[in-house]
């Protein structure tokens, strides 16, 4: 045995070719057990888990009944083969033991405040102020484990494909778009504040501009945002990619395989999307009420206005005839084959979901022995009920559901009431990973708070038609070369091709209010760069965290992240953040004035 101080193999190395071979191993204690004299210490390290047995006649037995869980070992034994009836066939290490011969504890360990043997709920709290602790539990560590295989395969992909890794400062300027920013005062600089980045977006363009031509970078970007389970507070990771001469269709050509690549890695055995759906924003709010649609879930939305205009049901009839931008829309409820017919008890449960979503009801018609049966079906006529049910090719045993206005104030109540169907009937196909390119997104939006057009996405995306349809067409019907990537219901990418013309830049802006000094001044780098020479170019921002997430089959990003925050955004394991002492405020030349 060689005379390694505290392994000569790691807990997940041992199998049956090393029977009858010395080794030596360190790790934690994951789990003791006392069968009838013989003591079973399970030591786990990062690799693995291996079984070590002892018994009473070695010398080494009065120091292993003193040892805890989590305690650290170090292990000299001989490898054995287990019995036939005791292999166990779920981990590698499973068909041999090690009988242990001597004993070192390299550390000990106190009570512990949480369980770290099994993968039970426990408060969260506790979870991240022991993340330690909490770390080492097998799910969560195979979870961190794969997210840093996900990103080496990102790396790799993005390298075949051609990209070139470039670093971009922490350091930067305030960006007067998007989210807040985190302001980091100067020392040098009394009363002046850098900011960390939202994103390198402004960076990358200058490579571009730099001529650099392929660059991706794995980014940090920091922003002040209110937490959610699908995003971390203050930072996250994108895979951040740009391109130059390159048209968007190049550019979902060119990444879209990468991304493809990455998924069938680490898919565990589901399917996914080959060939990308590419569908336009409009499209995608009309049959999905969403753009960012899970396409795992068969049910389309279609609109049957013509149905309800003039009909016996008032409800929607008398908005349709007031108002010329209502629209009646459609859910089908398509059953399984099989299953148990769509009855009156499950619409009167979405009926009651819709009402808890602040919604005044969801009317429905379920159809049986031929007909349609419920209040709306009574209400419009035999006809008008079989034509709905034509045009959605519903049978019985299916039912429809309907929402009614217009369609900006409802599509995303349509959209998450096709979810709850979907999910609740069981149509919806969990097996795969289903993706798709959102695109064609609207350039301008109105900002009801401010009372003006605003940006929809991306500031920096260029309107399709460029400047002379900034100049001619009515500004909110612009469609941008914008687009997202999406994946089982989940905006994972965005992107856009660039507005890298000085005259289109300053047009864009003027329209949301900012006069050509204004934007000069705020975005001055990017708009220098432009006067000498860009070329044009695009790129994308894949979200890491929420590709690790759907990756891992979680459905919070704190359970592949080593060390989040929690949802009041503080740091419980570091105790961040902090009050700064009077010393370092005076350096920074900062005068508290915290409102009570």
């Amino acid at each position: 045995m060689t005379t390694h101080r505290y392994r000569t193999h790691t807990c997940g190395a041992l199998t049956a070719g090393d029977a009858g071979n010395n080794v030596r191993l360190s790790g934690w204690v994951h789990r003791i057990r006392d069968h009838g004299g013989l003591l079973f210490i399970d030591l786990r390290d990062n690799y693995g888990i291996t079984q070590c047995v002892i018994d009473p006649d070695s010398a080494a037995f009065a120091q292993a009944e003193k040892v805890r869980s989590e305690w650290v070992l170090r292990i000299d034994g001989e490898v054995k083969m287990r019995d036939a009836s005791a292999v166990n066939n779920n981990i590698p290490t499973g068909a041999i033991e090690v009988f242990i011969r001597e004993i070192e504890v390299l550390s000990v360990a106190k009570e512990l405040p949480m369980p770290v043997f099994g993968d039970a709920e426990y408060p969260e709290d506790i979870r991240l102020r022991y993340r330690f602790l909490d770390l080492r539990r097998e799910k969560l560590h195979a979870n961190i484990l794969k997210r840093t295989k996900i990103i080496s395969a990102m790396r790799a992909g993005m390298g075949g494909a051609g990209f070139t890794e470039f670093s971009t400062p922490i350091l930067t300027a305030s960006s007067p778009e998007g989210a807040r920013d985190f302001l980091v005062p100067s020392r040098i600089h009394p009363g002046k504040f850098f900011a960390l980045p939202q994103a390198p977006q402004q960076y990358k363009q200058l490579l571009m501009v730099a001529g650099f031509d392929r660059y991706f970078q794995v980014a940090p970007c920091f922003r002040d945002e209110d937490p959610r389970a699908d995003r971390l507070p203050g930072e996250f990771y994108q895979l951040d990619l740009e391109m130059s001469f390159v048209t968007q269709e190049e550019i979902w050509e060119t990444v879209e395989p990468v991304m493809t690549s990455v998924f069938e890695q680490f898919a565990d055995g589901k399917r996914v999307t080959k060939n990308w759906p590419r569908i336009p924003y409009d499209t995608a709010i009309r049959k999905y009420g969403s753009d960012k649609p899970d396409l795992r879930n068969p049910i389309e939305i279609e609109g049957v206005t013509e149905h309800f205009a003039g009909s016996g049901f008032k409800v929607f009839a008398n908005q349709i005839e007031t108002d010329p931008k209502v629209e009646v829309w459609a859910i089908p409820a398509k059953n399984k084959a099989g299953a148990e017919p769509i009855g009156r008890a499950f619409c009167d449960r979405m009926n009651a979901w819709a009402q808890g979503e602040g919604q005044p009801g969801l009317g429905y018609i379920f159809f049986k022995d031929g007909a349609g049966s419920g209040p709306i079906a009574k209400n419009i006529g035999e006809e008008r009920t079989a034509a709905i049910k034509s045009q959605l090719g519903l049978a019985d045993g299916d039912a429809v559901f309907f929402v009614a206005g217009r369609p900006e104030k409802f599509y995303k109540f349509a959209g998450e009431a096709r979810n709850k169907v979907g999910n609740d009937l069981g149509v919806v196909d969990t097996e795969q990973f289903a993706l798709c390119w959102i695109v064609d997104f609207p350039f301008y939006e109105w900002s009801e708070e401010e009372k003006r057009i605003d940006f929809a996405h991306n500031p920096f995306s260029m309107p399709q038609g460029g400047l002379d349809a900034l100049n001619s067409a009515e500004p909110l019907s612009l469609k941008a070369y914008q687009y997202d990537a999406v994946c089982n219901g989940f905006e994972i990418a965005s992107g856009s091709i660039r507005n890298q013309e000085p005259e289109t830049m300053v047009k864009a802006f003027e329209l949301t209010g900012k006069s050509r000094e204004e934007v000069e001044e705020q975005f001055g780098g990017l708009y220098r760069a432009f006067q000498y020479g860009a070329p044009p170019h695009g790129g994308a921002a894949f979200g890491i965290d929420r590709i690790v997430m759907l990756l891992c089959g979680v459905a919070n990003l704190r359970e592949i992240t080593a060390f989040p925050m929690n949802q009041q955004a503080e740091d419980l394991l570091m105790g961040a953040p902090s009050p700064a002492d009077n010393k370092q405020l005076r350096e920074l030349s900062i005068r508290l004035n915290v409102q009570s």
